[in-house]
């Protein structure tokens, strides 16, 4: 073969001189190996540029997500599931337990060891009429946010006032105490 013109592969070598359609065909045949031969090097490259990862038609951790999903997806990661569905329930404190109780309790925190509620009341009468009511309660949280979330509803009476001492106050006294407590 002269050097102007590329050698056929091996395979595809005829026993007369190869020319015009048939010299095109073999050409463009290597050409075509050739360039798949370097795509094929460039993508190891970057395959392993990337630790393995393939970017393409399916999914993987690196694509974006809705909204919803990631919020979803970082509660499950970061184990927040609970504290994210009781700090909803304490949004939702009247529907939950009705608009009448909602205007004198008002839950305070949630301890996630003890799966204890603190709810505080506005006077003794309804922190008694709660703790009479909190078995009621209690189920009524767990249908709402899952079995054993809320275990106990401890209540709270009012605090009493701020205890200033001044020329009126008497050493030693408690202040009113009749509705504190």
């Amino acid at each position: 073969m002269t050097a102007d013109r590329p050698a056929p592969p091996p395979g595809d070598r005829p026993s007369a001189e190869l020319s015009g359609v048939d010299l095109a065909r073999v050409a463009l045949r290597a050409a075509k190996e050739q360039a798949r031969a370097r795509g094929a090097a460039a993508q190891d490259k970057q395959r392993a540029r990337r630790g393995g990862l393939r970017s393409g038609a399916r999914s993987d951790g690196r694509d974006p997500l809705p909204l919803g999903a990631a919020i979803s997806r970082l509660l499950v990661e970061r184990g927040w599931e609970t504290p994210a569905a009781v700090s909803g329930v304490m949004g939702r404190w009247p529907q939950i337990v009705g608009a009448d109780v909602a205007k004198h309790c008002d839950p305070q925190r949630y301890d996630e060891d003890d799966k204890t509620l603190t709810v505080r009341c506005d006077s003794t009468a309804w922190a008694t009429q709660l703790r009479l009511m909190a078995p009621q309660l209690v189920a009524r949280l767990n249908a709402d946010l899952g079995h054993g979330t809320v275990l106990l509803i401890k209540v709270l009476g009012p605090g009493g006032p701020e205890r200033s001492y001044g020329r009126l106050r008497a050493p030693g006294s408690r202040g009113p105490g009749d509705t504190y407590g």
